[in-house]
């Protein structure tokens, strides 16, 4: 019998439904000749450190470092995990060949071995290598089986950072919380994680040390006929820039410019061609679900998750509807690309598709990453309008978002003409540029949303050298230089795939733990360090300096690469990083004798009700909370809760309050509950009803009153630039 092992249950049954092995018993599939089973994702994990010795169960610092001469696996301890083992080692046991049928990278193949090793395996493994879990893919992956040991190396880049981010985590974490914590608070640190924060720290003191510097914008709307435009001054006529610093000199300019004629003293035409983006990676994927769609990294990767293992479509049954989605390829196949061909031919016309391959750099080229696409749909002929039709939520918007970009990256470029006009006003220079869209390309599908305000083009009239133009406004605008924005998911993803900072299947779990661990909140889906996330970045700055900068672990990032294909011995590797290590926590421990971290408090407008003292805002095990700055003299404490700035309509007396349900939903409510009853999911807003002079509420795109009787609802007023 030939036993094949997934990652998950879904997984399991469509590889089963290819081979054949139709007969369900609960925890396999069987038949033709094939026992298909599965993991649950991570089975299998390294020992806590008591499981080593009976030593390491109480934490003490004569204990440190903890590094086991040999690492040991062990179950995750739950029932149902406990049975599926059960079954997958009965099966693994009697069996004459395995197939490994992991998720094709690091940490699948790490899943897959050590659940292979727990169940003691001993006859032949083979290696299924997919990218996409279409009928098609599964078949051509079985005729194309290799022996496990060509992934070897993937194996031990895996089991490498496992290990070296067992022995950091462990140690730092017990050497800080003994030296530093205040009752039982735990200082977590990781490998990733703690550089990670340092990232979201140090763009908080940039903000916080920022000092704005002033200056003005000189603009001119100039006409020409019926038509103007707007030119901002750029330099003097000796091609000096200027930018005036205050008002002073900004009215000398508009002074200087009095009775001056403005003429077209240089015209620039030109034709430019504008490239799609690529098709995603995991970063891309994750960065523009960010902005696009308002997804974390998590909901990202969710949706795309069940993309990928499959979906029911009418018509087609259940399939894959994308390509893995851990990866840091840019490649595609010569199919899919013929396939996108077609496609856009038949809807938008030949002269749509790209005359050539396009072909895009991959950061990352070792032969394991390599192996898989760019993120597509694994049927690119399948429209999101046809997918819609049997899904919706989460995952149709993804699958959208990720069809639209890979068609648009096969498309013809955008075509524009384009003009930049100098005019001459006196001893004055001011420059105006625009374009104009000849072609659409792939535009007419699908346009990559940006971080940043893109530099404003204005739609110029016809021009011609030496024309007299009139002027019709200068205007002297003061602003002043801005500070950087914090971090946003998309940001920081970024940052770490610019900095080396984890791998693409560990973005989305790292922001997770960082704000599970109380040392960043989100505001406005912005990332704040809090103030404990601060005093631990302090801490590891100055004993761990080198784990914290962004350098040590994509150094570590990169001997993983190195390991993975082949160039360098996992065992040297990780026995250097434990000298390292070792050495450092043994200073570090030295350093540390006698300190002790404070968080300080943060202060509240709330007054005790049992002393009339002030109220600070602590963190406890369960998240922040109200306590009375009189402790211990008093012990008075009360839930935390957020003012809107809102009167309740129904009431008229109570402030309305943001409130978190069971599942973690935000909604509002009343703070004279139970007395009063109001709630809604809808956010209350500063602007008053203009009927009744009650709190607004929005939903969606207008802002409605809810006091009973009053039916006044407007559109959510557009930002000003």
């Amino acid at each position: 019998m030939i036993v094949c092992i997934a990652e998950k249950p879904s997984v399991g049954k469509d590889i089963a439904k290819v081979l054949g092995a139709t007969q369900d018993h609960r925890n396999y599939w069987e038949g033709n000749g094939y026992q298909v089973t599965w993991t649950f994702g991570h089975l299998c994990e390294l020992k806590e450190p008591h499981e080593y010795t009976p030593l390491w169960k109480a934490w003490s610092l004569s204990s440190l470092p903890m590094i086991p001469p040999r690492f040991g696996i062990k179950l995750k301890s739950d029932k149902g995990i406990e049975e599926q083992f059960r079954v997958i080692e009965r099966l693994m046991q009697a069996a004459d060949m395995i197939i490994n049928c992991g998720d094709a990278g690091q940490e699948g193949e790490l899943i897959q071995r050590w659940v292979m090793q727990k169940a003691g395996a001993r006859c032949p493994v083979k290696r299924l290598w997919i990218s996409s879990l279409t009928e098609e893919a599964i078949r051509e992956g079985f005729s194309n089986l290799k022996d496990q040991s060509e992934y070897q190396s993937l194996y031990e880049a895996g089991l490498s950072r496992a290990i070296g981010d067992w022995t950091l985590g462990m140690n730092a974490t017990r050497l800080y919380t003994l030296k530093y914590a205040q009752g039982r608070q735990v200082l977590s640190i990781g490998r990733v994680q703690t550089p990670t924060l340092a990232l979201i720290v140090n763009r908080q003191l940039e903000i916080e040390n920022f000092k704005p510097e002033e200056y003005w914008n000189v603009d001119a709307t100039l006409g020409t006929g019926h038509k103007s435009f707007t030119a901002r001054l750029a330099s003097d006529s000796t091609g000096k820039k200027l930018l005036p610093k205050n008002e002073a000199e900004a009215r000398a300019i508009e002074k200087g410019l009095e009775g001056a004629e403005y003429t077209v003293g240089e015209l620039k035409k030109g034709k430019r061609a504008k490239q799609p983006t690529p098709a995603f990676i995991t970063s891309t994927l994750q960065q523009e679900a960010s902005r696009r769609l308002g997804f974390t990294a998590t909901r990202t990767m969710r949706a795309a998750q069940t993309l990928y293992e499959g979906v029911d479509i009418a018509g087609h049954g259940t399939m894959g509807l994308i390509t893995y989605m851990r990866t840091d390829s840019l490649r595609i196949s010569d199919e899919a690309v013929t396939a996108a061909k077609e496609y856009i031919a038949d809807a938008y016309g030949e002269q749509y598709i790209c005359p050539y391959k396009r072909t895009w750099k991959t950061k990352s080229a070792t032969a394991a990453q390599d192996a898989h696409e760019a993120i597509r749909p694994s049927v690119p002929g399948l429209t999101p309008d046809e997918v819609d039709k049997s899904i919706s939520g989460d995952t149709a918007k993804l699958y959208r978002m990720i069809w639209s970009r890979f068609m648009a990256s096969q498309m013809a470029d955008c075509q524009q003409d384009t003009v930049s006009v100098t005019v001459y006003a006196g001893d004055y220079r001011f420059k105006a540029s625009g374009y104009t869209v000849t072609f659409d390309g792939f535009t007419v599908l699908y346009e990559e949303a940006t971080d940043e305000k893109e530099k404003k083009e204005t739609s110029l009239p016809p021009l011609e050298q030496g024309q007299l133009l009139k002027l019709k406004e200068l205007k002297s605008e003061q602003k002043f230089t801005q500070p950087p924005a914090r971090y946003t998911e998309a940001t920081l993803i970024k940052a770490l795939e610019e900095n080396g900072i984890g791998r693409p299947s560990t973005y989305a779990p790292i922001i997770t733990t960082i704000i599970d661990r109380g040392y960043v909140e989100r505001e406005q889906k912005k990332l704040k360090p809090t103030l404990l996330g601060r005093a631990v970045d302090g801490l590891m700055l100055e004993q761990f300096p080198h784990i914290v900068d962004v350098d040590f672990s994509a150094e570590m990032e990169k001997n993983l690469d190195k390991i993975e294909s082949g160039k360098a011995d996992w065992h040297k590797t990780v026995d250097d990083f434990y000298q390292g290590f070792a050495a450092s926590l043994e200073q570090a421990e030295k350093n540390m004798e006698g300190k002790k971290v404070k968080v300080p408090d943060e202060p509240s407008s709330e007054v005790c009700d049992l002393c009339g003292r002030p109220m600070v805002i602590k963190v406890g095990k369960y998240g922040k909370f109200l306590a009375c700055s009189g402790f211990p003299e008093c012990r008075g404490t009360k839930r935390l809760v957020k003012d809107t700035g809102g009167v309740c309509p129904k009431c008229g007396k109570g402030r309305m309050l943001e409130r978190k349900s069971a599942k973690g939903r935000i909604y509002y409510g009343c703070e004279r509950y139970p007395d009063c009853d109001f709630m809604t999911w809808d956010t209350p807003v500063p602007t008053k009803c203009e009927k009744c002079g009650s709190t607004l509420f929005r939903k969606g795109s207008k802002l409605y009153c809810a006091k009973e009787g009053c039916d006044f609802e407007m559109p959510v007023p557009k930002k000003s630039d």
